[in-house]
């Protein structure tokens, strides 16, 4: 019998990343398969004990030997309705915690684009224009002093509480289960995040969600996709908000009402936006979104990093050694939770 942890990747990693998922066991026999399809990979999946993925996932019957999938990306949710996820006991893992840094910083950024009207101010160079009253015209929110109410304390969100506690702002979180405020189980960069989870002055239960809205200057969507959270800010949520109040979503389009955001930005209802997600991606062309003056887009990029294989490699590593030995891998999807 062949004693074998058969791997298979079928992500570009480098030769140097490669050999570090070959070197974590003798056990391991590591084959690397770029894919598209599952087509790509028909003569190896079958074999696989192991599959390390983003998009490509067998049906059942294609992997009999399949014990565990560890994903390219953070979010489950594609996967929700997929046999192999829904029908079978194999193990999901996710590569949450990976882009915390980038995304961090990608919310920070925008924090102070919108504050300080970065938008205002190219738009005046596109134009070649000096506003006469500029002071008015440009007249900033300070971050300091301001309340940040991050919804979903994962990684990501407790990278953005770490950096916006440095600003001197005061951290609001939503957390599911707010009497456990510590991170279990994930993976964290050293010098990241808030692995104790003791940055946030206060913690909401989802419960309280109106409540928390009320009190922040700055709204943070960094949850999981879950039928629970699906249009978690609907109209009732978005009127729950400061009226001078920004939104800023890195996490999935669907957690907002489109529609009902849209109205609340054209009502200035809320004082703007910065969306990297949408519920239709990539988004269309005649949405309202694009021209509104008080919104920024960005086309679903805040987890980019030119450090993003190097740190999936780093997790699935760790995850093969775990594996290999018998201990609970990081970032293991709970299927109740569906993250």
């Amino acid at each position: 019998m062949d004693p074998a942890i058969k791997v298979l990747v079928t992500m570009p990693f480098q030769e140097v990343q490669l050999r570090k998922l070959a070197g974590v066991s003798p056990q391991i026999a590591l084959t690397q398969r770029e894919a598209r399809t599952i087509e790509d990979i028909a003569d190896s999946i079958a074999e696989a004990h192991v599959l390390y993925t983003w998009r490509v996932l067998p049906y059942p019957e294609q992997a009999p030997n399949l014990r565990w999938v560890q994903l390219h990306q953070a979010g489950i949710d594609q996967f929700l309705d997929h046999p192999l996820y829904s029908g079978t006991d194999v193990i999901f893992t996710t590569a949450s915690g990976i882009h915390a840094i980038n995304v961090g910083e990608h919310v920070l950024g925008q924090m102070l684009a919108l504050a300080h009207h970065f938008r205002r101010m190219v738009e005046d160079q596109a134009r070649g224009t000096w506003p006469e009253k500029r002071w008015k015209r440009y007249l900033p929110r300070e971050l300091f002093g301001a309340t940040v109410g991050i919804i979903g304390y994962g990684s990501i969100g407790r990278q953005v509480a770490r950096l916006a506690q440095a600003f001197g702002m005061t951290v609001l979180a939503v957390k599911r289960d707010a009497r456990h405020p510590a991170e279990e189980n994930s993976y964290t960069i050293p010098g990241t995040g808030d692995p104790e989870g003791i940055i946030p002055d206060r913690i909401y239960p989802p419960e309280a969600l109106h409540s928390f809205l009320a009190e922040c200057d700055f709204v943070v969507l960094a949850a999981p996709l879950t039928q629970q959270t699906r249009a978690l800010l609907d109209a009732r949520a978005l009127r729950a908000m400061k009226p001078d109040a920004f939104l800023i979503n890195v996490a999935r389009g669907a957690l907002v009402d489109e529609g009902a955001l849209i109205e609340a930005l054209e009502g200035q209802q809320i004082a703007g936006a910065a969306l990297d997600t949408f519920s239709e991606e990539p988004l269309p062309g005649d949405s309202p979104l694009w021209r509104l003056p008080n919104t920024i887009i960005s086309p679903h990029v805040s987890g980019f990093t030119p450090c993003y294989n190097e740190r999936a490699a780093d997790l699935f590593a760790e995850n093969l050694r775990r594996f290999v030995a018998g201990e609970t891998l990081i970032n293991l999807v709970d299927r109740k939770r569906n993250y």
